[in-house]
């Protein structure tokens, strides 16, 4: 079978490497062979994290070749802009509608794009865009830090995967006196994606 392919992308503080474990110990319990890979900038200060994980049989780098992501899952909108190069064709992008302004911008020596911008470069990338109100799911479920989770469960809902090992996942990955929290964050986030594919 053809490698799956995804690159998930954010600013430290999102639970960006969170999501990328989630999403490689899913690849495994669904019996795929899996390769994942972190690379983290400025995390700590609200810099770019980017994930690679690859879900295969058999899978034999953990990173994504150039221009072959097939699911490109980004936190943030501007990170979204940045690793657009890399999606295929015929790739999906989930992107979370959240600006965060790059120290770059706020000190006013860069732009941040418009909406416009944004919106012209994701239909040019790809036929197959969500724009995903994640930190608006998350705070209706209690907490915006749960938009990580809120992604995945949009994803999970493009994927023949039962649910139910999405959710063991989930628990064996968060402390449990976050799992309900994390668990209706995933759903909202899949209850979302049926509604809008």
């Amino acid at each position: 079978m053809e490698t799956i392919n995804f690159l998930i992308t954010g600013v430290g503080g999102q639970g960006t490497v969170l999501a990328s474990e989630i999403m490689a110990a899913v690849g495994l319990a669904a019996d795929f062979d899996v390769k994942k890979s972190d690379l983290l900038g400025l995390s700590v200060r609200g810099g770019a994290v980017l994930g690679h994980v690859r879900w295969g049989k058999p899978v034999y780098s953990p990173i994504v070749p150039e221009g072959r992501v097939d699911y490109l899952i980004a936190f943030e909108k501007l990170e979204a802009l940045r690793h657009l190069g890399q999606v295929k064709s015929t790739g999906t992008i989930l992107v979370n509608m959240q600006k965060i302004f790059p120290v770059s911008v706020s000190a006013g020596e860069a732009v941040y794009p418009s909406d416009e911008e944004f919106d012209a470069a994701l239909a040019k990338t790809s036929d197959h865009v969500y724009k995903v109100p994640a930190v608006d799911l998350a705070l209706q479920i209690g907490n915006s830090k749960c938009l990580n989770i809120v992604l995945l469960g949009a994803v999970s809902a493009l994927f023949d995967i039962a649910p139910e090992i999405w959710e063991d996942v989930l628990k064996e990955r968060v402390k449990p006196k976050f799992v309900e929290l994390n668990l209706n964050a995933f759903h909202a986030g899949r209850n979302w994606m049926k509604e809008n594919m």
